[in-house]
């Protein structure tokens, strides 16, 4: 289909075209001074503007859900083609960028359940508003966006308010916030928390703009650092999670207060006959999975934000004083966890067992442990058990060790540990903690510059976080039988310095109680392999209930952190999905906040495996998923 099937249509009258031509500066002063003629409420601030708004309609064979890809397109194994591979549209990139980021999130295969059992693939009609905008005395933006459906109910008067999940871009909640709130007529905000796609190329510096292709020298861009040519090497690429220089975590329930007001503008745009547009007249539920769950709880902290109600699912969130923070557990996983799935507890997990047998790097990281002196035994069966005791003893269980493959296999503990060093230090991309860096990798591991077609689909394929997309991650391994263990080993004395400023910048990220009297409900997967519940959302929602918040914790059984991953049969058949859980939590968030109904009980589910029946996968049905409320 040629790019016109897939423009946007026209605004639809006179008001639409002027909304989307006038900077967003002027256009939102007007919208604030319709929010402060509401007596008493609280107007939402003025944004620090970035860039003009970007207003585009989307209807006859577009939407704002799908991308006009509908259900078959986005289960399609096949991304959205380009054109032009050197030279994507705006409209290919985004297409391409809703796509990728369903698939990255939830379990679209067939039998899965998505769209059967919970969720929509429905298209939605409707207006997409997108801005840069920036936090006071931050150096970079954080990229916000808000739909407004055809079907905006006026008098439910609803905005769902979200945080993208990992470190992915704008879209990166699609398919939980936007899948729940779109259908049901509700606006939905969305923030990268100042994390995203927007890599820059720092051989000339230029970045990524607000319709997602590289910008022309001076225009507004979501990752701005200078160019550095390297000389006769090869320049690294800037990661915006990793080099923005802000420490984006400290922040990310701020980014989430600015994409509540940004909802509450738009729509004064949006209609502004129905206006004023305030925290006191519109009903906020803020919704998150994962490093999106533990903005939102950050969000709930804050005062005067207008949020009604918050539903977090498998958050990345540090309690004050409880808990383990997430560079803590994972530089120690990246240690351990090779050699400890070598344990016999483990001899079931079939991707802890390549071919049949004990993983050899596995054996190697076992070794090493014992050169080190960190584990005592002599015989590689009686490492693995001394490393899986270990972890145990720090806190760990069996069920998420086991799940844990995903990220050793993955070599993902390496990747994320890099990544938040370098934010937690603000490292320019020249000076990362361990002598890190991403760089585009050749067929021969080699770096060498991007092309024109990589550089072009960072935005819409990247998930935030090399490796992928053809960048590497560079430095912290040798030659011989444990290649990363240096690398590992540095990233982990960051944290055991209590002194280093990485150590400084995970203290920044500590979360206060939630706002007296704002319900909450947490929601974790008990079998979760990347933020441990015990570590994460039990410690949030067990320390804080003690204390008085009206919050309400579901613990999921048979539940790991990846739904995208249930598609492969080998974990289908031993896992279920965390989204339906997350969106009964949002069913019971609405009906508290809209009809007054009591919040739920702290709920166990205890669910039932789908297993294999016949050589496959069998379907998944309610009576899989446990009694859900």
């Amino acid at each position: 289909m040629n790019d016109t099937a897939h423009a946007p249509a026209r605004p639809r009258n006179a008001r639409e075209r002027r909304h989307a031509a006038l900077p967003l500066a002027l256009a939102l002063a007007a919208a604030l001074a319709g929010c402060a003629a509401d007596g008493g409420s609280r107007a939402a601030p003025e944004l620090a503007i970035e860039a003009g708004i970007d207003l585009r309609t989307y209807r006859d064979g577009n939407d704002l859900l799908t991308a006009g890809l509908g259900a078959d397109g986005l289960r399609s194994a096949a991304p959205p083609a380009f054109a032009n591979a050197d030279a994507p549209t705006a409209e290919e990139l985004r297409r391409r960028a809703i796509w990728a980021n369903w698939r990255g999130i939830a379990d679209l295969a067939p039998g899965g359940g998505y769209g059967e059992l919970y969720g929509s693939l429905a298209p939605v009609p409707g207006r997409e508003y997108q801005a840069l905008v920036r936090l006071p005395g931050r150096k970079q933006p954080h990229r916000v966006l808000v739909q407004v459906p055809d079907n905006f109910d006026l008098q439910a008067r609803c905005v769902v308010v979200t945080a993208s999940s990992g470190s992915r871009g704008i879209y990166g909640a699609i398919a939980l916030a936007g899948a729940w709130g779109l259908p049901r007529g509700c606006a939905v905000a969305y923030t990268d928390k100042g994390a995203g796609t927007g890599y820059v190329d720092t051989a000339d510096g230029r970045g990524i703009g607000l319709d997602g292709r590289v910008a022309a020298p001076g225009e507004p861009v979501e990752l701005s650092v200078p160019a550095a040519p390297a000389g006769d090497g090869v320049a690294p690429i800037a990661v915006k999670h990793a080099h923005s220089g802000d420490n984006p975590e400290a922040d990310w329930g701020r980014h989430v207060a600015q994409a509540s007001d940004f909802a509450l503008q738009v729509l004064s745009l949006a209609h502004p006959d129905a206006g004023p547009w305030t925290p006191g007249n519109t009903r906020i539920v803020a919704v998150g999975v994962s490093n999106g769950g533990g903005a939102v709880l950050r969000a709930a902290e804050l005062p005067d934000t207008g949020i009604d109600a918050v539903v977090a699912v498998s958050p990345n969130i540090l309690r004050t004083g409880s808990g383990r923070a997430l560079y803590d557990y994972s530089t120690e996983a990246a240690l351990w966890m090779p050699c400890a799935l070598n344990a016999a507890a483990y001899d079931g997990v079939l991707l802890a067992r390549p071919n049949g047998g004990k993983s050899p790097a596995g054996t190697a990281r076992c070794a090493s442990l014992k050169s080190m002196g960190w584990v005592q035994a002599d015989e590689p069966a009686a490492q693995a058990e001394a490393a899986r005791e270990h972890l145990l003893s720090t806190g760990w269980t069996d069920e998420a060790i086991a799940a844990g493959v995903l990220s050793v296999n993955f070599d993902l503990w390496r990747a994320v540990n890099a990544t938040y060093a370098s934010a937690y230090a603000r490292a320019g991309v020249d000076a990362m903690p361990c002598g890190f860096s991403f760089a585009v990798a050749g067929p021969d591991g080699q770096p060498r510059a991007p092309t024109a077609a990589e550089r072009a689909a960072w935005w819409s394929d990247a998930s935030g976080i090399p490796p992928g997309n053809g960048i590497a991650l560079r430095g912290g391994v040798e030659a011989g039988a444990d290649p990363t263990l240096p690398g590992n080993q540095c990233l982990r004395a960051l944290w055991e310095d209590a002194a280093s400023v990485v150590r400084a910048g995970i203290a920044a990220t500590q979360a206060g109680a939630p706002r007296e009297g704002l319900p909450v409900i947490v929601v974790h997967g008990t079998d979760d392999g990347l933020i441990p519940e015990a570590f994460s959302g039990a410690a949030y929602a067990h320390g804080f209930a003690s204390e008085g918040a009206t919050l309400r914790y579901w613990r999921v059984r048979n539940a790991q952190h990846f739904d995208a991953f249930l598609g492969l049969p080998v974990l289908g058949a031993r896992y279920l999905p965390m989204l339906p859980y997350g969106y009964r939590a949002l069913d019971a968030a609405w009906k508290h906040v809209a009809e007054g109904a009591p919040l739920p009980a702290d709920t166990e589910f205890a669910t039932t495996p789908r297993g294999f029946a016949d050589g496959a996968v069998p379907p998944l049905t309610p009576a899989h998923l446990g009694n859900l409320p």
